[in-house]
């Protein structure tokens, strides 16, 4: 079996920075992983590239032999992509051995986890790979300034969770970045009827039912935890590391390793 990290989010949202982090961390700790460019317009990168999408399809190609804008251009190298599953990613994938731990930094267009089937269809792709998936959802922690925000964060994040069918780890990135840590601990772990009555302070009262649904919604589906995460502390690298491993399972059929010792003498 397989183990892999779909890394998804907004634009902006540290993707590129949490692979280059985790790839310089499980290097550190004697850990091997492969990170795998999944963005067709990404130019410049801060780890080693095992696999690059750019490698079938380029972004700036498109748009000039076929007079695509940006997004239209990298939903058609998705779409190019989709239709090499077979082919080009069969090949590719089968550089690797059955316990290898793949990551997947992926574009950041919404619309690729939320509604257009492509990264569905790419996961389905390596479940058949006999790969163990989790999707690494990451959110700006300077973007959860209040509630109505942090409920939009919510609602993205769903939507890529009942899109993809995987195990889903939020995580709230650029903790690094955040000069009050201390406006942020109400959204780490939020109590429902907290949010309801903030909501309904922020909003007009025709909005009431609305609210209510919204928050039901998010707390019946467990999406209000995020796992906070500051790339210039080890141990909350490790820490979310840890979360990930746990739902895909990394390391459970592991061969339990008896350390070599000499028996004391006797007196």
């Amino acid at each position: 079996m397989g183990y892999a990290q779909l890394v998804i989010g907004p634009a902006g949202s540290g993707k590129s920075t949490y692979c280059s982090k985790l790839h310089e961390h499980c290097t550190t700790v004697g850990r091997n992983i492969h990170i795998i460019n999944l963005d067709p317009a990404a130019e410049n990168f801060d780890y080693p590239v095992a696999m690059d999408i750019r490698e079938l399809v380029s972004l700036d190609d498109v748009m000039e032999e076929l007079g695509l804008g940006p997004n239209g251009g990298l939903l058609y190298c998705m779409e190019h992509l989709e239709d090499n599953l077979d082919d080009w990613l069969t090949e590719e994938l089968d550089n690797y051995l059955d316990d290898d731990y793949l990551v997947f930094d992926c574009p950041g267009q919404i619309e690729l986890f939320s509604h257009v089937p492509v990264l569905k269809n790419f996961v389905d792709h390596l479940k058949r790979k006999n790969f163990s998936i989790c999707a690494v959802y990451l959110l700006d922690s300077q973007f959860m300034t209040d509630v109505t925000k942090f409920i939009s964060g919510c609602m993205s994040s769903l939507s890529a969770m009942v899109q993809l069918e995987v195990p889903h780890v939020n995580i709230l990135s650029k903790m690094d970045l955040v000069a009050k840590k201390k406006d942020l601990e109400d959204f780490l772990n939020p109590e429902p009827q907290v949010l309801l009555s903030e909501l309904n302070q922020r909003m007009a009262p025709q909005f009431a039912k609305l609210n209510k649904s919204l928050v039901e919604l998010v707390d019946n589906y467990g999406m209000v935890s995020f796992v906070p995460l500051n790339l210039r502390k080890a141990t909350s690298i490790s820490y979310v590391l840890a979360q990930i491993d746990t739902c895909i399972q990394y390391g459970e059929d592991a061969d339990v390793k008896i350390k070599d010792f000499d028996p004391e003498d006797e007196d």
